[in-house]
């Protein structure tokens, strides 16, 4: 039997490990530009687009530390903002909704992203090392 055996990075599959990677690396430019767009750096960007964008990077980071950490919290929730993500950014490109103040084609970047995450996180190994 020629099974095929999956990486692993310090104890964690090397999936994990590189999609933590990218998501700290997210988490801190969004963190970062919703803190300049709140401080006013970018005068054109609207409130809800900077309090939103810093939500964002706030929560990849919390949901990626824990992600890292095992636990099926940061499985659940990362998860859960990628489907956000695909969501909220469709509609703003279809310009059926934009409450958020997304720009248009902030999607054409992000849903691709998201698409891989949930591609990743719902492979039935990753799902049973978070117990989801």
């Amino acid at each position: 039997m020629n099974a095929k055996r999956p990486v692993y990075v310090r104890g964690r599959l090397l999936g994990i490990a590189v999609l933590v990677a990218t998501q700290l690396f997210i988490g801190i430019i969004h963190l970062c530009s919703g803190a300049a767009m709140l401080s006013g750096v970018f005068p054109s960007s609207s409130l809800v687009y900077s309090l939103y964008t810093l939500a964002y990077g706030f929560l990849t980071l919390v949901f990626t530390w824990m992600l890292w950490l095992g636990m099926r919290v940061g499985w659940i929730g990362t998860v859960a903002i990628a489907f956000f993500i695909i969501v909220a950014d469709s509609l703003a490109m279809l310009g059926v909704f934009n409450g958020l103040d997304i720009p248009w084609n902030a999607g054409f970047g992000e849903i691709p992203y998201s698409l891989l995450i949930l591609a990743y996180l719902l492979q039935s190994h990753v799902r049973a090392k978070y117990k989801v």
